[in-house]
């Protein structure tokens, strides 16, 4: 549930609980690891076509609040990304929350092929399920026997990397176009 709400409320902690329950994983056995993974990777697909759906039945501008500048902005940003690559776009928006947010509404609201998207999303879900839950089992291996210990440092990790990724995209971004590539979270 999480993982799923994840895809609209960017609040919502779906990351730290899939490197949680990876790191929970694989220090007490239970859940499978390979269970937390599919559910993660399904919980993280259907938010994304949900909000893909979102999209191409709302629109971007249907109600006076979708056309403030800010949200005009980050959607000017997503329909830049998508029509530079759409694979790439949906592979590294899943790792950056906003992001990944705009990207999914954009995408379905310029109606990108349903049948391509489908197949993209459930790859990049998985990819960043699978990415999630190692970080969590990485940490539990490399303290065995400190379950709780292994869990928390495995969130920290998990955490900085996002950030750091997310700095990532956005210094290239920057570097390509200062002005228009701003990231809508700026």
């Amino acid at each position: 549930m999480l993982v799923f709400g994840d895809a609209f409320l960017v609040i919502v902690p779906g990351e730290i609980a899939v490197t949680a329950l990876g790191a929970l994983s694989t220090s007490t056995g239970t859940p499978p690891l390979w269970a937390v993974i599919l559910c993660a990777a399904v919980a993280a697909a259907c938010g994304d076509l949900l909000c893909y759906g979102i999209g191409r039945w709302v629109g971007l501008e249907r109600w006076r609040w979708m056309r403030a500048e800010r949200l005009q902005r980050a959607q000017r940003w997503a329909r830049r990304r998508l029509d530079a690559g759409t694979a790439v776009v949906l592979f590294t928006a899943r790792f950056v929350p906003f992001a990944r947010l705009a990207i999914n509404l954009v995408a379905g609201a310029t109606g990108i092929s349903f049948a391509r998207y489908l197949g993209l999303v459930a790859l990049a879900a998985t990819g960043w399920a699978t990415y999630q839950a190692a970080i969590g089992a990485l940490f539990a291996a490399l303290l065995p026997g400190a379950p709780i210990v292994s869990v928390l440092v495995s969130i920290v990790v998990a955490v900085g990397l996002g950030a750091l990724i997310d700095l990532v995209i956005r210094r290239r971004a920057r570097r390509r176009n200062p002005v228009a590539a701003r990231v809508p979270s700026d």
